[in-house]
């Protein structure tokens, strides 16, 4: 380990739980964004202990999602406040446990909180990712037979083939036409943010479903692979702000707390809590309410998966 820091194994070998650590510092302990660090009072990411003081290190077990979609919340109680979703097929690093839920981290935005254990699983290697708004899952390879699941786009899938217009997937079968190879990209965010008009407003959500403003920004990126972060303030962060004359059709409008997307220089698409719903609407009207706090440019990098 870099920075000074020594630590010592609880446990060697291939891990089923968290491996737990001693460790060290030298210099100051930084302060850290929680929301996208591994980090709690007792305990912090191995990765952090060159960077935070820590009762204990842990090194994390690698799982994803197993479930079409899992809440993430903030402490390990159903009733606790939802801060995400983890989505079938996501990376998630789990680090601890308590009862029926796991605390970890995700791998396409980094956020952290707790899901249920039920909803993690072991890692399989992705070859498709949905690319519809949602992607159907029938019982069989046909769109006559009994619907048995959705998907939401963006999760992942560890397909194989099941004749010309099927691959079989998520434990059925999925139209060729709701999925897209992992590198094939979709071109225009905002063409995938109007899939979620009409969606309703939910707190963390990031499906068509409920899905929340930037649940909405985040989703539309991801689809294009553009990495975004979870949150309005850290999207801001992430992409260049521009001046108001040079809004153009897919820039970010962030106010404070909320982020929607630009159809035009003159109007919004955004999942908001005035509608409880997703929304186009004109631009001066959101502002008149919200009060825009500036512009900002997605640039092109590469996902994480």
């Amino acid at each position: 380990m870099t920075n000074g820091v020594t630590g010592s194994a609880i446990a060697s070998g291939p891990r089923t739980r968290p491996h737990r650590l001693q460790g060290r510092i030298e210099g100051p302990s930084l302060r850290l964004d929680r929301r996208v660090h591994a980090i709690r009072d007792d305990l912090a990411d191995v990765f952090l202990a060159g960077s935070v003081i820590a009762p204990r290190y842990v090194e994390g077990v690698a799982r994803q999602g197993i479930l079409p979609t899992a809440t993430m919340h903030a402490r390990p109680d159903a009733a606790s406040t939802v801060i995400s979703q983890l989505l079938l097929g996501e990376a998630f690093t789990l680090f601890d446990t308590a009862g029926d839920w796991g605390w970890g981290q995700c791998g396409h935005d980094g956020y952290v909180g707790w899901t249920r254990l039920a909803a993690l699983g072991e890692p399989l290697a992705a070859s498709h990712r949905v690319a519809a708004a949602t992607a159907a899952v029938f019982a069989a390879p046909d769109i006559k037979a009994p619907l048995i699941a959705t998907v939401p786009l963006n999760a992942l899938l560890a397909a194989s083939d099941a004749g010309e217009r099927f691959v079989a997937a998520a434990g059925g079968f999925v139209h060729r036409r709701h999925v897209a190879g992992l590198t094939d990209a979709a071109a225009d965010p905002v063409a995938v943010a109007l899939g979620f008009v009409g969606s309703p407003y939910v707190w963390g959500g990031r499906t068509r479903q409920g899905i929340d403003c930037s649940g909405l920004t985040q989703a539309a990126l991801l689809a294009c692979g553009i990495a975004c972060p979870r949150d309005s303030d850290q999207q801001a962060a992430a992409f260049p702000a521009i001046g108001a004359a040079a809004r153009r059709a897919g820039d970010l409008v962030v106010f404070p707390g909320h982020v929607g997307i630009l159809v035009d220089p003159d109007t919004i698409l955004h999942a908001n809590a005035h509608w409880m719903a997703t929304v186009v609407e004109p631009l001066a009207d959101a502002a008149r309410r919200l009060a825009p706090a500036g512009f900002h440019r997605p640039a092109a990098r590469a996902r994480s998966c």
